[in-house]
């Protein structure tokens, strides 16, 4: 998959080791930034993405591990947890428009 047209994303996976503690957090904040957008986050382990996401978020240590649980989804690798500038590009692309590549 290329990408994601922002206004097609409904659903975004906060994907992590065990779908606990940082994931929980990120999730948290991504739905009190996206609160205005229509778009769910929700958290998850990593190998339990589910089919109806359209966008996967985890840590760049779990990029391949969610490639293969979610093929063909769009995947936002990031670095930390609070304050990435992946994650910073993806909430600020949803809510200005634009294109979300994987």
């Amino acid at each position: 998959m290329a990408g994601i047209d922002s206004k097609d994303i409904r659903k975004i996976i906060v994907a992590c080791d065990a779908g606990m503690g940082s994931s929980v957090m990120l999730a948290s904040t991504l739905r009190k930034q996206l609160k205005e957008t229509g778009v769910s986050v929700e958290h998850t382990p990593v190998n339990s993405i589910p089919d109806d996401a359209d966008v996967v978020l985890c840590h760049a240590g779990l990029a391949a591990r969610a490639r293969a649980a979610a093929p063909g989804k769009v995947l936002v690798p990031f670095q930390i947890f609070l304050g990435d500038p992946a994650v910073t590009r993806l909430v600020n692309t949803i809510k200005n428009g634009g294109t979300v590549d994987a």
